[in-house]
């Protein structure tokens, strides 16, 4: 099972209550046996006696059961939704993925899925338990996305004076420009984005002509131009400030953006 990708769990409890938070996930919950009834307060009533509920992301739930309930859920990034969705031709990677309905009376192909990720969830470490799990996880989704989602173009873009602007790299360009005093792996960048590390890097590039890890020096190394001319700071301070545990590796990656080592270019604006 990949965490950072979804999640799965199992639960079978009398009277059972259900309280789903609005999260950044898409969330499916089957139900195995029993009744689950209730609604939600983000979106339409649930139909009777349903045996999947959908929740896209900042969806919330409340369900309870008279009896017992038997039920799984999974929680999927969105990220990885769009990246399935996009291997399996069914979108590009700007597409906006919507649920047609909130709950659904039976579907017999993924009622079959999740039963499957019940028994395979209560065996205790089955040899091929994550690679069975990325299956049927990825069945599942594909099921979903053919019979229950809405795909659409996403309304990602806008026009500003600077041109045509895709709201999800402005996203991650705003985490950069926060955050550049500390690591910022790619997997964090396309997770502010929305997008898969694959997609956002190919987005990225596109839009800016530069791959994300060039784009976040050049930031740097402008933020550093800046500190090495207004403050006092040493170039060692100045390293940490704009997320380089190592002078050498800092004064490396200065030298390539402006030609000049940190204390070259302190100096010559000494002189100037």
């Amino acid at each position: 099972m990949r965490p950072a990708q979804y999640t799965l769990r199992y639960t079978s409890a009398a009277h059972a209550r259900v309280d789903v938070e609005a999260t950044a996930d898409f969330r499916l919950l089957f139900v195995l046996g029993g009744e689950l009834r209730g609604g939600a307060p983000s979106g339409p009533g649930d139909a009777p006696a349903p045996k999947l509920l959908l929740l896209a992301p900042g969806d919330s739930l409340r369900a309870s059961g008279a009896g017992r309930v038997e039920y799984v859920t999974l929680s999927l990034a969105p990220a990885f939704v769009l990246d399935c969705a996009v291997r399996a031709r069914m979108t590009r990677d700007d597409a906006l993925i919507t649920f047609r309905e909130r709950a659904v009376a039976g579907d017999a192909r993924l009622t079959r899925v999740a039963h499957d990720m019940a028994e395979e969830l209560l065996r205790d470490d089955a040899p091929g338990r994550d690679l069975l799990f990325a299956s049927l996880v990825e069945q599942a989704l594909v099921e979903v996305l053919r019979r229950h989602a809405n795909i659409q173009r996403s309304a990602e873009l806008e026009l500003s004076r600077a041109g045509l602007v895709d709201r999800r790299i402005r996203r991650a360009v705003e985490l950069m420009h926060a955050h550049l005093e500390r690591e910022l792996p790619l997997e964090e960048l396309a997770g502010a984005a929305h997008l898969s590390p694959f997609h956002f890097s190919r987005l990225f590039k596109k839009l800016t002509g530069a791959t994300p890890h060039a784009y976040l020096a050049s930031l740097r190394a402008a933020r550093a131009q800046t500190l090495l001319a207004a403050t006092d700071l040493s170039v060692t301070e100045v390293a940490e400030r704009v997320g380089y545990s190592s002078s050498s590796h800092f004064s490396k990656a200065f030298r390539q953006a402006t030609g000049l080592s940190p204390r070259a270019f302190r100096n010559a604006l000494v002189r100037a």
